[in-house]
């Protein structure tokens, strides 16, 4: 861990109970966050990127839930703390942007309480003080009519408004750690490319780190300065966002780009990842966890107990099946 380093996730395990025992959705997952900096996570629903999210933030129930490991923020463990001690941290060090702000957002109190509530519980401002921040927030985020839009409920803004209110919340007392959990998903193209400028623009300001949970590849490779590709609960890949895309490694990451479409390449049908992601209750805890979608692959070419590697400097890829891999539709 070096000195900028703001989050330092090791061999964290996020386990949810079914009947009477516990299934890993986050398995054995490590990953820093350093300042100044986007690290993108993606993979497709249902591979435990929103549990890691919930789990920094210290949001699962710990009846049902089972978590092991470190997060380590600012050298203070925060797996097993009290949530009397994680709420002098959740909302004031660490921030997150939910996916859906409507469901996020409560229906009965105006955008101008629901940003002050943060303020009120962390900062020692006045009421006019903490009204003024509000204000800047709301503006910050582009609001054209902050003052109107104070006293408004959410059900009378659009999706996008919702959307750049839950960041204002998310931003309030200026977090080090910012975690945007598909804060694009269900907006038009361009207000999708206003919150990712907007969420440049906090960071450039602010110097933090930002957790990206995406499955949009077009959204990593435009803000993202590193990826971690995630896969049946496990990193399969991770690597700066220039040497993913042009040089990916992992099978899945391959398959992940080649499904993405290509505006350029319309004499091709749309690649389509055989298989789904298995529930956690179904996850082949041996082995390489991607292999059932690739079986053109021999058993021989994965490895038995499969490890990151480190292919190139920054540039890690699970399992040695990445050698062998090409498409089936090229054999």
């Amino acid at each position: 861990m070096t000195s900028d380093t703001l989050l330092d996730i090791k061999d964290l395990h996020v386990g949810f109970r079914i009947r009477d025992d516990f299934y890993d959705a986050v398995d054995d997952v490590s990953l820093e966050v350093k300042e100044n900096e986007i690290v993108a996570i993606v993979g497709e629903s249902g591979c435990g990127k929103s549990t890691l999210a919930t789990a920094i933030m210290g949001l699962h129930n710990p009846n049902n839930t089972k978590i092991t490991g470190e997060i380590n923020y600012k050298g203070q463990n925060l797996v097993g703390l009290s949530e009397e001690a994680f709420n002098t941290i959740r909302g004031n060090d660490i921030g997150m942007i939910f996916q859906d702000p409507l469901a996020s957002l409560n229906p009965l109190m105006t955008v101008g309480a629901q940003i002050d509530e943060a303020l009120y519980f962390h900062k020692k401002m006045t009421d006019k003080e903490r009204e003024a921040r509000v204000l800047e927030l709301l503006d910050q985020v582009g609001i054209p009519n902050p003052k109107r839009t104070y006293n408004q409920y959410p059900h009378e803004l659009s999706g996008g408004m919702r959307q750049r209110v839950g960041i204002a919340m998310a931003l309030s007392c200026k977090p080090a750690v910012i975690i945007a959990d598909e804060p694009t998903t269900a907006l038009d193209v361009t207000i999708q490319a206003q919150i990712l400028d907007l969420l440049k623009d906090i960071q450039e300001e602010t110097k933090s780190g930002i957790i990206l949970i995406t499955h949009d590849l077009g959204v990593v490779a435009e803000t993202a300065d590193r990826v971690a590709v995630m896969y049946a609960g496990e990193f399969v890949e991770i690597a700066p966002v220039e040497e993913l895309f042009l040089h990916p490694k992992h099978p899945y990451t391959r398959s992940l780009l080649r499904s993405n479409p290509q505006v350029d390449r319309d004499d091709e049908e749309l690649y389509v990842i055989a298989g789904a992601v298995p529930s956690i209750a179904n996850i082949k805890r041996e082995g390489c966890r991607f292999a059932p979608r690739i079986k053109w692959i021999a058993d021989d070419k994965h490895e038995a107990h499969p490890s990151l590697h480190e292919v190139s400097p920054g540039h890690f890829v699970r399992c040695t099946c990445y050698k062998y891999f090409d498409f089936e539709s090229e054999r």
